[in-house]
């Protein structure tokens, strides 16, 4: 799973990369702005999948800080999921009020300890990940859904070449045989029937009694 470690100090970058690395995380993408973290998560193209599962983010950074760079990113739903970590030398209780805030999950105080590291990176990737399962259960969901729901559409629905008899007007089923019309579209949709004699039937059938 890919990490991305955002922070304009190369002396943290070493230390951040070199923990990551020995516990086995090999996917370490490291820049050092909040502008470098937005490009690598394509925020101004189109929306697309990002292959970052967790993004380690520096408090204080020049032009934009962490906490404004990470309400940026949440403002975006493709990534919207992905766990921010925030690395601080701050311990201002309102600075990590503002970090929840915008929408950080944790964070990390200087100078980095490689036990708390590696626990709050364990923790955020797990969550990311069971994240990316249930947001896979619910698109196979939704899919499954919409083809029951075309299906549903599909079923007891008249489709193809219907023989019908141009005098009796009675319909040969697939089985050669003849039915009546009421019948074989009763058998083959959900239409209802109400019968009733149209005007020119009744002149036709009852001419002492129908009256223009």
């Amino acid at each position: 799973m890919a990490i991305l470690i955002v922070d304009d100090s190369p002396d943290q970058h070493l230390l951040l990369r070199s923990i990551l690395t020995k516990a086995g995380h090999d996917q370490l993408i490291a820049v050092e702005s909040a502008q470098a973290a937005f490009a690598s998560l394509h925020l101004d193209e189109p929306p697309t999948s990002v292959d970052i599962d967790l993004i380690l983010m520096d408090v204080l950074m020049p032009h934009i800080d962490g906490v404004a760079a990470c309400r940026h990113i949440k403002q975006h739903a493709q990534v919207r999921d992905i766990p921010i970590i925030m690395v601080t030398a701050q311990n201002d209780l309102d600075n990590l009020k503002e970090a929840f805030s915008a929408g950080a999950m944790d964070y990390i105080n200087k100078p980095v300890k490689s036990v708390e590291l590696l626990a709050r990176v364990s923790s955020a990737l797990t969550l990311k990940k069971e994240m990316d399962c249930r947001k896979e259960r619910e698109t196979d969901l939704r899919r499954s859904n919409e083809e029951l729901q075309r299906a549903l559409r599909e079923v007891k629905v008249l489709r193809g070449l219907i023989p019908i008899c141009a005098s009796c007007k009675k319909i040969r089923n697939d089985g050669g045989f003849w039915q009546q019309l009421e019948e074989y579209i009763g058998e083959h949709s959900e239409a209802e029937f109400s019968h009733g004699l149209c005007q020119p039937c009744l002149k036709k059938l009852y001419p002492s009694v129908y009256q223009d």
